[in-house]
């Protein structure tokens, strides 16, 4: 909600601001008009910031394990982490990850292969279940893969 407390209007030049808080009765007729228009435009914005009274939506909270919310992976950490293979070979870096829109599943990774410092590079998509995260060792591996292997996939782009 909205409240405008305090709100004045200029007064025209050559109107006292000593008539402004004598009644309104002894003020001249611009200077009266004037001091009664605050109300109108504080009963607007509170009207315009109330809107029309709409029923909610039938949404059902439920108690969520904080400590199994804790134990989960940021998308916001493991987006820009190197992904190595299991030689220890840098093979590329997360770039995004999907989630998919009916099942509200990690789909898919997205993994830049090649360039440099972010440039140059090709897209790829992986199933987000092909990676092992270690949060141990803070890396993320793509095991049986090589840069090579990476770059012999399809170009993904993303939708316009």
């Amino acid at each position: 909600m909205v409240a405008f407390t305090g709100f004045r209007t200029p007064l025209k030049s050559g109107v006292d601001a000593g008539f402004a808080s004598s009644s309104p009765s002894h003020l001249p007729p611009g200077a009266r008009r004037r001091s009664s228009d605050w109300i109108i435009w504080t009963t607007l914005a509170l009207a315009l910031a109330a809107g029309p009274a709409l029923p909610q939506a039938g949404v059902q909270l439920i108690k969520v394990d904080l400590s199994v919310v804790a134990k989960g992976y940021r998308m916001s950490k493991l987006i820009g982490t190197a992904v190595i293979n299991d030689k220890n070979e840098k093979i590329g870096t997360v770039d995004d990850v999907i989630a998919d829109k009916d099942k509200k599943l990690l789909s898919f990774a997205v993994l830049q292969v090649g360039g440099f410092l972010g440039l140059g590079g090709r897209l790829v998509a992986v199933p987000y279940d092909s990676l092992v995260i270690d949060e141990a060792a803070q890396k993320v591996t793509l095991p049986g893969a090589s840069k090579d292997e990476l770059k012999k996939l399809s170009e993904f782009n993303y939708p316009a």
